[in-house]
């Protein structure tokens, strides 16, 4: 009998399925500290001249005011993202003041922790909703956690593929309750096989010594300032990364869209003791949103999130609930600090292949035995991912590292003839079957590049993070937007100003009833 994975790529070529993918809708989210001259935190407003962080389609800002957001529209043709991402890169040095961007992400030289200034977003009650939710995370796990840099990965399956999908499956659903639980299956396998994508693109093996001041770490230091992970791949992912003890012990369910905003919401219903010492309120200033588990849903820390597109005021579950899974947000990129905007059109190409193979392969619930699994298995790829000889060794798998991840890329490479078959050419292959080199030899991933050229060039991690940012800003400075382009960059940054103030002029409640409104939408979960 045919196993699941090949029984569904069989039926999609038999009735020409696969001509629907190159219609796959793609956006990038992709974060950057601004710097200044000699790589320190920049303390300078977000420039007005970028627009406002608050309304901005494109630019904002993420828990730093220094911590700018680039996000990038949809579109079908994978060049459309990049090159509208170095657009952005190519207009926002234009407007930095002698500042530069890292284009590591683990973060610049740090000082004290409360010289990170946290986000502003003025004094409509959505801005300082956003800012004092920055608040929360400040007392809950400190501000040097939220400095750390990433690329956020936004991906659809198009409608029409999904239409006749859902008939080849058999479906008894409705079409929406089959795509949610689709994806669904797809965030499962996601996150049982996260770890691949940590080992092939990792770049984030070292940190400036500064960054762990006051941090118990079992890192090893080269040269007095630099720490790092001898085989490792992504601090970024790891304990010193997005983590918390509090969420560690959170139960959320991925087995079906309700479980999901079940378990999710009640944590943001849940108060917790350590949280409940820190207080809400203190002379007008909000210390956080409230003394629960979460305070909103995006404080959850995952590799990977089910979205819908919300609507103005409207919670992430609620827009799940009523109108079901509309795209995933990969959150597992590190930035790659050898491309000027921190991600290629190859390593797109093997995200599509993988969110493909996901939504393909066979996707059982996951049990919480296996949750702790996934998270055990993940965090040793992280921590020895370019050990030659790391094994797997939860109680869910028990294998070679490097044959486990052959076994995946194998049955990728299948999933990689179908997108190959759509688009008339072998570019998916191709990049699958270089991922297969990195196993065999792991000085090829990124991680290992960035160890090799500290080792080789450089005194520290921060030298060559300085080095890095400064030979970008160099190579944008050299290709600066046309008039054309750069005008609707500006004439955007004005209507985001214009809509802010609107915002500011239109609110008719205080923010304590806003945030008792806000609250309340718990009632349509």
């Amino acid at each position: 009998m045919k196993n699941t994975l090949l029984r569904r790529l069989e039926s999609i070529l038999e009735v020409q399925l696969h001509q629907s993918l190159t219609h796959m809708q793609r956006g990038l989210e992709k974060e950057s500290l601004r710097v200044t001259p000699t790589g320190e935190l920049a303390q300078t407003r977000h420039p007005e001249s970028l627009g406002s962080a608050l309304t901005h389609q494109w630019i904002t800002t993420d828990y730093s005011e220094a911590l700018l957001e680039f996000i990038t529209p949809v579109f079908q043709d994978i060049n459309r993202p990049l090159s509208f991402l170095t657009d952005l890169h190519r207009f926002t040095y234009q407007q930095l003041d002698n500042e530069l961007l890292w284009v590591n992400s683990m973060p610049c030289l740090m000082g004290d922790e409360l010289s990170i200034p946290i986000a502003e977003y003025g004094s409509s009650n959505v801005g300082m909703m956003k800012h004092y939710y920055r608040h929360g995370l400040w007392h809950r796990y400190g501000r040097y956690m939220q400095t750390i840099a990433g690329i956020h990965y936004n991906v659809s399956i198009p409608e029409n593929f999904w239409s006749v999908y859902h008939q080849l499956e058999n479906s008894g659903e409705e079409l929406q309750d089959f795509i949610s639980e689709s994806y669904f299956g797809l965030i499962r396998n996601f996150l049982r096989n996260v770890g691949l994508v940590v080992y092939l693109y990792g770049a984030s093996p070292a940190v400036c010594g500064s960054f762990l001041q006051g941090r118990r770490h079992q890192l090893k230091t080269y040269k007095e300032h630099t720490c790092y992970m001898p085989y490792g791949t992504s601090l970024r992912m790891s304990d010193l990364g997005y983590h918390n003890d509090a969420q560690a012990g959170l139960d959320i369910s991925y087995n079906s869209l309700p479980e999901y905003v079940e378990s999710l919401q009640h944590a943001i219903r849940t108060p917790y003791a350590p949280y409940e010492a820190i207080g809400v309120e203190q002379n007008g200033i909000y210390k956080q949103l409230n003394t629960n588990i979460l305070q909103i849903e995006n404080e959850f820390y995952s590799s990977i999130r089910p979205k819908r597109v919300t609507r103005s005021g409207e919670r992430p579950t609620c827009a799940l609930v009523d109108r079901g899974v509309e795209y995933v947000e990969l959150r597992c990129v590190d930035l790659d600090p050898f491309s000027p905007i921190g991600i290629t059109e190859s390593q797109i190409r093997f995200l599509d292949v993988f969110v493909l193979y996901c939504l393909l392969e066979e996707s059982p619930a996951i049990t919480g035995n296996e949750q702790q699994c996934n998270i055990e298995n993940l965090q040793a790829i992280v921590t020895q991912g370019r050990d030659p000889n790391l094994r797997l060794t939860s109680k869910c798998i028990q294998a070679p590292f490097r044959q486990w991840a052959q076994d995946h890329l194998e049955k990728m490479l299948k999933v990689a003839h179908l997108l190959d078959r759509a688009h008339n050419h072998t570019a998916h292959s191709d990049v699958v079957k270089a991922q297969m080199e990195k196993l065999v030899h792991p000085e090829l991933t990124p991680s290992a590049q960035v160890m090799e050229t500290i080792f080789t060039d450089y005194d520290s991690f921060f030298d060559f993070a300085m080095s890095r940012a400064q030979d970008t800003a160099r190579h944008f400075s050299k290709q600066p937007l046309g008039s054309t382009e750069a005008a609707a960059f500006l004439k955007e940054a004005r209507r985001s100003i214009e809509a802010q103030r609107r915002i500011e002029a239109e609110d008719d409640i205080t923010f304590e009833q806003y945030l008792r409104d806000f609250f309340a939408q718990d009632a349509c979960c």
